[in-house]
């Protein structure tokens, strides 16, 4: 009996420190400089910078994919400069595009504002609350504005290469140069995790207290609770970018656009 408890309690150990395994599902190549996949219902909203990531060139946009990879709509918005990191509420998405951020009605797709930030120089994420006040990170200045009724203004500053963005629960996490941080209630930045292998880029849950997290340069790692984490993709070798990615965590499916490489990748992630 007690060799079968213990060998009980050793297959329960191994499978919640299960490292976590992707497998490539598909690719939709020809997008262009695609940035960041939101997730919404059946569709997959995926921001197309195309020309420079860093200028207000006027080429960017918005395509709509299937679930299943299939184009639906390159051209759904047009006229953006360098639209990255993507957010959703109440049938409205928005963008951060350089140094605005672009609000559009998804039924009509129609653009019905664009919000400035004046000092902004690389607005980047964007993440959301329960009451609908907008979160985006300028990874240049290393801080995060708040937009609220359409106005921003400077949330925290001192965020070093602020990127990936995520609301749980209405509690802010950021992806902080290698490191994971939650905002606490006084702004104060606590290290939830630390020695990412370069600075961090999309931001997504996974089950309770975890994180699926990407690095630009071509990484992707699950974050567990402990703040301990694995890396499950390294395409550097390869020069494939993973940008910002999406999650529909019902069917555990991993979007990822590879940047230069100009495709949305999905995954399927499961125990190994």
């Amino acid at each position: 009996m007690r060799n079968i408890l213990f060998l009980l309690f050793a297959l329960s150990f191994s499978q919640v420190n299960a490292q976590l395994k992707l497998t490539k599902i598909w690719e939709t190549k020809d997008l262009a400089t695609p940035e960041s996949v939101l997730p919404l219902g059946d569709l997959l909203y995926v921001s197309l910078i195309d020309g420079d990531g860093a200028k207000a060139d006027g080429v960017g946009g918005i395509a709509i994919l299937k679930e299943d990879g299939t184009v639906l709509n390159k051209e759904w918005i047009t006229g953006l400069n360098a639209p990255k990191g993507l957010g959703y509420f109440k049938g409205k998405i928005y963008v951060a595009d350089l140094n605005e951020v672009v609000k559009i009605d998804i039924k009509s797709a129609n653009v019905e504002a664009k919000i400035p930030i004046n000092e902004a120089i690389f607005l980047n994420d964007i993440a959301i609350n329960s009451k609908g006040e907008v979160f985006v990170s300028d990874t240049r200045l290393g801080k995060i504005y708040r937009i609220v009724n359409n106005k921003a203004e400077l949330f925290l500053a001192d965020v070093k290469n602020a990127n990936g963005l995520k609301f749980i629960n209405d509690q802010l996490y950021v992806l902080s140069g290698p490191n994971l941080v939650k905002i606490g209630k006084n702004q104060n930045q606590q290290i939830i995790s630390s020695g990412l292998a370069a600075g961090g880029d999309g931001l997504e849950p996974y089950k309770k207290d975890e994180f699926i997290a990407t690095c630009w340069v071509g990484l992707i790692y699950h974050i567990k609770a402990d703040g301990t984490f694995d890396m499950l993709l390294d395409s550097r070798a390869e020069k494939i970018n993973t940008a910002d990615i999406g999650l529909n965590a019902k069917k555990n499916i991993l979007y990822v656009p590879t940047f230069l490489k100009n495709s949305v990748v999905a995954y399927k992630i499961s125990d190994k």
